[in-house]
Order: structure tokens, then C-alpha cells, then sequence
């Protein structure tokens, strides 16, 4: 049942269009970084269409609020704009993209500013749960309890020490690979595997329970 619940994801939002790799083969998302670099608004424009929506669900699950998951996409999206000067592809435009996202939301954690919207926490989870698709299958009485467990779930991964939480978002939610997470956090393969391995076990203990 943890397992489960802990892999719940957002319902995907509908895939772009375009292909992600350009006829010879590099990063589409970088191709268009690069025409920003050199003026072309409508490619900056087309990135935020492409990964506001996965930027707010990641920023929503570190930060538990929406509106400053909001705020500081528009942040993110800010930060990359105003670097499109010296932007350089040697990483996966999606792996400096989310390392960008990951520092706004570190920073934004260590700041207290959380607190603020400590109060609304519950709210944003409750409302979270009820948008997941529901089971057709449960009764009322089993749906209640499944929001429930859900919104321990997230709660229980809220509290783990922020770059534990950002790597277990990236692994689960946004399914990215190791090598990838390492290049988003700044550190080694072996140093992810460690992180996860820590907060995996963390949420065992935490959610035991629930077994």
C-alpha cells in the first residue's frame, strides 16, 4: 500500500508536438535555448509552453502550495531568461533547466518562507487528493481513506530534509535517471543513490503504519 501510494503520480498533462531531438540527433529544447540566446522570443516563448506545466507539479510537491509553485516558476522562468546570454548546452537542456528550478526552490525552503503558507498545507493537499482520478471500484467510505493515506504520503515526503524530498520528486514524480538527478542536485550517481536510499528508508519508518 506505501509503495503504492508513494508512486502516485500527477495525471500527465498532453505531450508536445514537437519531436525532443532535432534530425541530427541533439536536444530540441536546446536548439531553441540557443535561439533565445542569439534574440528569438518566440523560441523562449515555446520552452515555457512546453515545461511550465512539469516545472509547477515539481515545484507543487517541494514546496506544498500552489501559488508559490506558481510564483516561482515565474522565478525559474525568469533566472533562464536573464542567463540566456552565457547558456551553453553541455547538459540536457531539461537537467540545467530543473537545476535551476531546484535552487529557487532550496533557496525559497531555507529562506522560512514556507511558513507562510504553512497554514494552508492541508488545504492544498486535500485538494491535491481530490484530483486525482478516483477508483470507480471504492466506496465513499475506501475513497476518504485513500485521500487520506495519500495526503500522509505527501506529508511524509514534505518533511524529509529538502534535497532528500528533490531527489525522490525527481526519481518518482518526474521519473528521472540517476545520472540526470546528479546533474540537477550537483553531485555524483553514487551521492543520488545514497539521498534516495536515506529518504526511502526515512518514509518507510515514517509510514510503517500504514503497512
Amino acid at each position: 500500500m506505501i509503495a503504492n501510494l508513494i508512486e502516485v503520480p500527477v495525471m500527465p498533462g498532453p505531450r508536445p508536438l514537437w519531436s525532443n531531438r532535432t534530425n541530427n540527433g541533439r536536444d530540441r529544447d536546446a536548439e531553441l535555448m540557443l535561439r533565445v540566446r542569439d534574440g528569438d522570443q518566440q523560441s523562449f516563448e515555446l520552452l515555457l509552453v512546453k515545461h511550465r506545466a512539469s516545472l509547477i507539479h515539481f515545484l507543487q510537491r517541494m514546496v506544498q502550495n500552489g501559488a508559490v509553485a506558481e510564483e516561482l516558476t515565474q522565478e525559474v522562468f525568469l533566472r533562464v531568461y536573464k542567463s540566456r546570454g552565457t547558456y551553453e548546452p553541455s547538459a540536457k537542456f531539461t537537467t540545467w533547466l530543473f537545476r535551476i528550478a531546484t535552487h529557487v526552490a532550496l533557496n525559497w525552503i531555507r529562506d522560512g518562507r514556507n511558513e507562510k503558507a504553512q497554514t494552508s498545507l492541508d488545504k492544498e493537499m486535500a485538494d491535491g487528493a481530490s484530483r486525482q482520478v478516483p477508483d470507480q471500484r471504492r466506496t465513499a467510505e475506501q475513497e476518504l481513506l485513500y485521500e487520506a493515506k495519500l495526503r500522509e504520503v505527501r506529508l511524509a515526503i514534505h518533511s524529509l530534509p529538502a534535497k532528500q524530498r528533490a531527489a525522490v520528486i525527481m526519481h518518482k514524480y518526474e521519473g528521472m535517471e540517476y545520472a540526470q538527478i546528479a546533474g540537477v542536485i550537483g553531485c555524483t550517481e553514487s551521492a543520488v543513490k545514497s539521498l534516495l536510499f536515506r529518504a526511502y528508508e526515512g518514509l518507510r519508518a515514517r509510514l510503517a503504519h500504514m503497512s
